[in-house]
Parts: structure tokens; sequence; C-alpha cells
């Protein structure tokens, strides 16, 4: 459905929204209720009905034992728990871009233009002020705004507005397909709370819950169906799910699917579509291989970029973005002590792998952390328990694979902590998106190896963000700042003297044997100490050069030794926690480059980028970090691939230190 022929792109100019935080995050007034028409279809609590589990029904391709996947995930099976789907409008006169525009002015219809007005949303955000109109035209669209900027409304508010009116028949009117089972339950939850006036029928379906209830929902007949691509293609499947009526498709964050390994199941789930139909796409960011889905499923598409939303006074929504260089060995120690100088009140850990992820949550534990482990060995209910503890703040820290990159969103969570630069810059975009939604403040810090420093590099590039590298703190400003901390405590307790009158019994009696003042610096030294001490912390070693000094990769580069044959592996380096070093028969005198061994592996495997580790290049080999669970796969999938034009020898690198 293109009703222009014209493919010009609009390029918005980011806007200023602040947006209110709302008590339905937490599942408040203003998440679904009785009061209103609309059909949400819950299919999660259906005990009765047997989940069949068959390829077509997963939410993620097949991966290896010890890493991650964000498909693997979905810490949250509540509905009213999302950002992106409520925290996406702006209030009057906070934005910024074009002053004074309403939804009003949008063409919407009344009853939605009801819906936002109770809801106490009046202007739209920059992506939804320029998607909006177009998708109303007809139009196909490509559109890319940062996370938490409001896509689900640009999106979710057309669909509402065009397919109300055309009978309710049992197919689907419009299908957005999500790359994680939260954010289906996200958008659904949007969708719902819009459309409260119009009685859309709306029905979530994906993986890890009963089938059962989707197939009576279906049965009867839905508007709008929001699926996993995974169980959606089990109902195409099934013959339960039937899309010749389907006059509207969404993907939404494309990128992730692409990561995860979707492109096959989107390919065979559009296939299913009538050729007459509207299509959106919309990301966070735009990778080149976003291209091939918008030629191959939208025609002459509108496009829109949209930056992260500005505050009132114009600058950007403040996410601080800062980064520690730490050698590998001292990582743990420069976390705690990262963590004790900015006092989280509640944070997010991103690691690579299951087993960093458990060995981390039982060292911040120990370090006198209240930390919980997130990732996909964890069953649905332990996932959903960790989030609620650390939204209901009876743990302070959250240590999770890629897992918790989509959807999750936590009022008092302000940092966001990578444990390893992230191999992606995509990877980097979404996991800091878990702070500063909505024009919230947050930091992002990021601990780097002396042999990331191009990696970093790369995501400033691609992002368009300077990343402020900081010396770590040194145990004398870690003292500083628990003083500090423990002054601030005391001017609080201050404030409050009649609290106070119960221990006059106590230093009354001592004020006739010592001076006033010396029992002050005894309490005091009580108060400190009772937070912890810091006596047996040793100082951390600084890294002298960064970047390092010649910039160069090869050579003696990170105490490489060089040489005539090729160069000797790095001294001392061992291999990280759950990952296995094979050797790659090409190297530098072949032109490889790190991005060439990724892109093999990537494209022969069923590994992603940013489940490869370090990389050593040499003149005639290299030498790579993989995930054990996935090693044999690689060396089985580059058997005969040609890297940079040439055969190479893959194995197992034969002296691994662990």
């Amino acid at each position: 459905m293109n009703d222009s022929a014209s493919g010009d792109s609009i390029d918005s100019a980011t806007g200023a929204a602040a947006v209110p935080d709302h008590d339905d995050i937490a599942g408040g007034p203003t998440a679904a209720t009785d009061d209103t028409d609309t059909d949400v279809i819950d299919t999660a609590t259906d005990d009765s009905t047997t989940d069949v589990d068959t390829p077509a029904e997963r939410d993620d391709p097949a991966e290896p034992d010890d890493t991650d996947t964000p498909a693997e995930t979905d810490t949250l099976d509540t509905p009213a728990e999302s950002d992106d789907a409520i925290g996406e409008v702006g209030e009057t006169g906070e934005t910024g871009g074009e002053a004074g525009v309403t939804f009003a002015d949008l063409d919407l219809r009344p009853e939605l233009l009801s819906t936002l007005s109770a809801l106490g949303y009046e202007e739209p955000t920059p992506i939804q002020r320029e998607a909006i109109p177009p998708v109303l035209a007809g139009r196909d669209l490509v559109g890319q705004a940062a996370t938490g900027t409001g896509k689900t409304a640009a999106f979710a508010l057309p669909i509402l507005q065009r397919i109300t009116g055309h009978g309710k028949g049992p197919g689907p009117k419009a299908l957005v397909l999500t790359p994680t089972r939260e954010l289906a339950v996200q958008v659904s939850e949007a969708l719902h709370r819009y459309g409260g006036e119009l009685g859309t029928r709306v029905l979530p379906i994906y993986g890890g819950q009963p089938i059962g209830r989707q197939l009576k929902a279906l049965e009867r007949g839905v508007d709008v169906v929001i699926a996993t691509p995974g169980r959606a293609l089990d109902h195409l499947s099934r013959g339960t799910l039937s899309l010749g009526e389907l006059s509207m498709a969404v993907l939404d964050e494309a990128d992730e699917m692409l990561d995860m390994g979707f492109a096959e199941d989107i390919d065979a789930i559009f296939a299913e579509m009538p050729t007459q139909r509207q299509t959106m796409l919309f990301s966070a960011t735009m990778p080149p291989r976003i291209n091939g889905l918008v030629k191959r499923f939208l025609t002459e598409p509108a496009h829109i970029s949209v930056g992260r939303e500005r505050t009132a006074g114009g600058a950007e929504s403040p996410i601080t973005q800062t980064a520690y260089v730490v050698p590998r060995g001292h990582k743990p120690a420069a976390l705690g002590r990262v963590l004790d100088v900015e006092s989280p009140a509640a944070a997010i850990v991103f690691c690579r792998t299951r087993d960093e992820v458990d060995t981390l949550t039982e060292t911040l534990n120990g370090r006198g952390y209240r930390a919980e482990p997130l990732h996909g060995g964890m069953n649905q209910l332990q996932r959903d328990r960790v989030v609620e503890r650390l939204r209901g703040s009876s743990a302070d820290l959250v240590v999770a694979t890629d897992v918790a990159a989509r959807g999750l969103d936590i009022d008092q969570l302000t940092h966001v902590v990578n444990y390893n630069v992230p191999s992606a810059p995509e990877s980097y975009t979404h996991r800091i998106g878990r702070v500063g939604r909505a024009g919230r403040e947050g930091t992002a810090i990021t601990l780097a190896e002396p042999r990331e420093h191009r990696m970093l590099k790369t995501i400033e590039r691609v992002t368009g963000h300077k990343i402020a590298v900081k010396k770590l703190p040194t145990i004398a400003d870690l003292r500083a700042q628990r003083l500090e901390q423990t002054r601030s405590s005391l001017i609080e307790a201050l404030q409050d003297t009649a609290d106070l009158d119960r221990f006059r019994s106590v230093v009354e009696p001592l004020a006739d044997e010592y001076d006033v003042v010396e029992i002050a610096l005894a309490a005091v030294k009580l108060a400190h100490e009772a937070g912890g001490t810091i006596t047996e912390e040793e100082e951390i070693p600084e890294v002298k050069a960064w970047p390092p000094a010649d910039g160069k990769r090869g050579g003696k580069r990170d105490g490489a030794q060089g040489g005539p044959g090729g160069g000797k592996q790095k001294a001392g380096r061992a291999v990280g926690p759950g990952m296995t070093r094979l050797f790659v028969g090409v190297g530098r005198t072949s032109g490889v480059r790190p991005q060439d061994l990724v892109g093999a592996i990537a494209g022969e495997s069923r590994l992603r980028g940013r489940d490869i580790g370090a990389i050593d290049i040499a003149d005639r080999f290299s030498l790579v970090d993989v995930p054990s669970g996935a090693a044999d796969d690689v060396i089985a999938a580059l058997k005969g691939t040609s890297i940079k034009g040439r055969k190479a020898t893959v194995r197992r690198e034969r002296h691994q230190k662990k």
C-alpha cells in the first residue's frame, strides 16, 4: 500500500521532549484495566496446555552453550513494565523541533486523541512527529531512532488509525515482528493502551509460554498480532495464523533480528503476506545489512533518522559515557573499585558469557554487593524474580549477558557497565540504552583492556559520541569518597534532631569524662567503619600509554614477540573463562584484519560478531578466542572457506593457558 511514488528522505533534527515517568511502569493505574474496550488476549497464564517444543517455536536460533543471545530472554512477562511503550510521548511545551506541534495536528482519530489526552500526552516526540504523517498517508517507512525515543508509538498509533473501520475478520490486519518475547509484550501493551476506545483485538504470541491460549485467541479472531519470528513461523506452519487479510507489517528492532539469525524466518513470514501491504521498519541502528531487508520488503519508503531526544535546554539527554583501561587480571578488582566510587542506585553489568556472569556475581557478592545473575541458562521464572528484586531494591546489581539488552526498563537504574568492550557498536548502543530512557540521566562505564583501544574508537566513530577515558580511582580516591559518603550521612542525620534525643543518655555521661569533639570523632569513626574498610585493597597497576604510542597492531603489540617466523603467541595472555583459542593459518602478510576473521566466523557459523573474543594477528597466522561450546562448529564451518582469497588451516591452538 504505497500511495506515493517518491522515495524522499526525511532527516529530523532532534527535538526536546522531557518524558514524564508514569506509575504504570510498575503496573500502576495507566496499565491495562477492565474499564477499556480493547481486548488484550492474555496468553501467559494457561498452565493447562502443554507447549510442544518444535524447532519452529524457538525465539532464537541454535547457539553455543557458553554464550547468550538476546533472544534467550525475556526478563519480564508483565506488560506494564516497559518504558518504550509508555514513556515515549513528551509533555506539553517541552519538545524541540517544530514548536507547538501536538497530536491533534497529526490528523489522528478522535478516539486516539482522547486516550492520549487522558494519559497526559499532547506533544509527539521527533520520531513520532516525522513518522506518523507518511505512514497515515500509506507510505512504507524506514525509521531510525535511539532507544527510548518513542519508536513504538510511531507505528502503534498509525496502525490503530488505519485498521479501524475495516471490519472484524478472523485474520489479523497488522503484524508486528519483534526480536524478543519481552518486546512483544511491551508493544502489545502499547497498542492496548492507545487503542482503549477502539475495541482493537491485540494478541502477543511468543515462545516460552503455553500455546493453547494463543490457538484459541487466533481461532476467535484478532486485529493485530505482535510476534517473535519463531513463534509466528510455527503458527503459520500449523495453519493457525493466516496473513491473507494483512494490510500492515512492522519490523521492530530489525538490526537485532538480523543479529540473532532470523533472516530466513523473516523471509518465510513475508512470503505468506499479500504483496499489496504497507511495511514499516524501525531500528535503533542501521547497519548496511538492513538495506537487504529494505530492498526486499519495502517499496519506495520514506526514510527518517532521528537522534536521541534533547532536554529543554537543548543539550542531549545526558548519558555520561566513560571508560577505564584495566589489565585483564585486575578487572574484577577494578569493577569493584569503580562501583564503590560511583555508588549506583541500581546497575546492570554486561558480560560476554554465562560462566563470566556467574563468576563475577560471586565476586561482587563477596565484596558486599547484593548482586544477581541474569542469563539464558535461567528459566523465565528465575529471570522475572531477578528483575523484580532489582526493581524492589532488594538487589543492587544485575550481572547479565545481552539477555537483558532489549526492553528492560527500571526507573531507578542509573548505571550500565560493560565488563568487556562490546565487539559491535550496535551492541554498545543497545546496552547503554538501558539508562537515559525517556530523558532520564544515566552513566555508561566500559572496562577496556589495553588491546581494545581500537574497538573503543570504532564505537565512538559509529555512535558519534566521545567516550572519555579516565584514570582508574586509586585507594586514596576510594577513601575520600567513603569519607564524603559518611559526611553526607551525618548531615542528613543532623536534619532530624528529634530522632537524636534517644542517644543523649549515651553522650551526656561521656561528656563528663571526654572532650565532646573526641566523642564525635569516635562516633564518626564507628559509623565510617560500619560501611567496610579498605585496608586490604591493593593498588591496580596503571596502564601507562593509552592508546599505545605507536598506534600499531602488529609486531610487539601487547607483549607479542614478533620475528621473521611470524611471531610467538602473546606472552602470558590466558584464554578467558568459557573460551577456546583457535589457530587460523593466515595472518598479516595475507592482508588479514580482525574484521576479516570476525566476518568469516560470523558468516559461516552460528556465532555473531559479539560472541567472538580476543584476536591476535601475527605475520603468518592468527589466534581467535571463541566460546568453547562452539569451537568444533567453527572449525567445521571454516573448512574449505577462503579468508582474503586464501584457504586457511583452522584448528585448536595446542598450548592454551587457562
